[in-house]
């Protein structure tokens, strides 16, 4: 999860936030990315107009790439992006890696977690390796959480 904006992180503004993706996958472990962007997108993403909901992340070529993710075009760019491109992700070569290590022999894939200015004001994106959880373990990971809501009803009214 993205930490809170602290007075120091004036710059820290979180841009899209992938919910679904703790519903579906058990996160493993996560990492922080740098993302290669145009001018036309990065200002659309200040005007906070994207998603990442639907998009994965991949090893191609000795690369790490985000795709599928969306960011809507800036109405007054001289030079229009592509709505839904595969952008470059970086990372260092160790990094990637361990995850072309995770995601070819342990059946692991990666899912994008949270897209966030950091406090430079530079575009990351937080990566979580993670692995599908089937319809039991969704079911049980609901009725924890439900429990938790329960017994804090409980304790809040004294019962």
């Amino acid at each position: 999860m993205a930490k809170k904006q602290t007075p120091e992180d004036k710059n820290y503004k979180v841009i899209a936030d992938n919910r679904r993706a703790r519903y579906d996958y058990a996160i493993e472990d996560d990492i922080e990315c740098g993302v290669i962007l145009s001018g036309s997108e990065v200002k659309s993403l200040r005007v906070g107009q994207s998603n990442i909901a639907e998009s994965y992340a991949s090893i191609d070529d000795g690369e790490l790439w985000l795709t599928n993710s969306y960011i809507a075009p800036y109405q007054q760019a001289m030079f229009p992006h592509e709505e839904r491109a595969k952008r470059k992700l970086m990372v260092s070569k160790r990094e990637l890696a361990r995850l072309g290590q995770a995601t070819g022999r342990q059946g692991m894939t990666l899912v994008p977690l949270v897209m966030y200015f950091n406090h430079k004001g530079r575009v990351k994106i937080k990566l979580g390796i993670a692995k599908g959880k089937k319809n039991h373990d969704k079911r049980a990971t609901e009725a924890k959480r439900d429990w938790g809501r329960q017994q804090q009803r409980l304790l809040r009214r004294g019962d």
